[in-house]
């Protein structure tokens, strides 16, 4: 266990009130199989955000994937896995701090339905999340005090199903790191169609 996760555990178990042992019971005993499924019963009945609940999920099922640190370079993350994770809720209030915090359920809405394809990789950034596999697929973060966007890195939407010139999904200049952009102002709008983009891009990363 690295140094930033074991940080994590104890500052979960300061909010919490309950000791390491005992939240990997609650974990174990929830007769839950699915990683996003133990994620979601943490946050609804344990009030934990998604950062805390994903990095305990993995801890309690010993998780073969690798706890990183939280430098924001390629290949460093708060915690990969299956069920997805919005990063540390320390990088997500220094990305959404101020005007921009009224966003942060956007954020946290893209990425919990995410999680929900498979494991990926969060690489935090200043101002954003990089999602990535063996290549970043997205990027997710306030672009400004208004909206979220979403980045999508994926090679061709054109047979993709709802996508025209002037839509939602904006195509971008080439040579950038995404292809294309949606722009987001409330929850409501990370819908079947969004994710059926983001879903392009992650299948195309692997």
């Amino acid at each position: 266990m690295d140094k930033a996760t074991e940080t994590q555990l104890a500052n979960i178990q300061k909010r919490t009130g309950k000791t390491l042992d005992q939240l990997v019971a609650i974990v174990k005993n929830s007769g839950l199989a699915k990683h996003g499924e133990m994620v979601a019963m943490l946050k609804d009945k344990h009030g934990m955000g998604h950062g805390d609940a994903n990095t305990l999920v993995h801890y309690a099922n010993k998780s073969a994937q690798v706890f990183a640190g939280t430098t924001g370079a390629t290949g460093t993350t708060g915690t990969t896995g299956s069920g997805g994770t919005t990063g540390t809720d320390a990088q997500l209030d220094r990305i959404y701090t101020g005007p921009k915090a009224a966003l942060r359920p956007i954020h946290e809405k893209v990425m919990a339905e995410v999680g929900k394809f498979g494991p990926f990789e969060i690489a935090p950034k200043k101002t954003y999340l990089s999602l990535r596999r063996k290549k970043q697929f997205a990027m997710v973060g306030p672009a400004t005090n208004t909206r979220v966007e979403v980045g999508l890195n994926v090679k061709d939407m054109k047979d993709v199903k709802g996508v025209k010139a002037g839509g939602r999904l904006e195509a971008l200049p080439p040579g950038g790191m995404c292809q294309y952009k949606v722009k987001l102002t409330a929850p409501a709008e990370v819908d079947a169609e969004l994710l059926g983009w983001i879903k392009k891009a992650y299948d195309e990363a692997q």
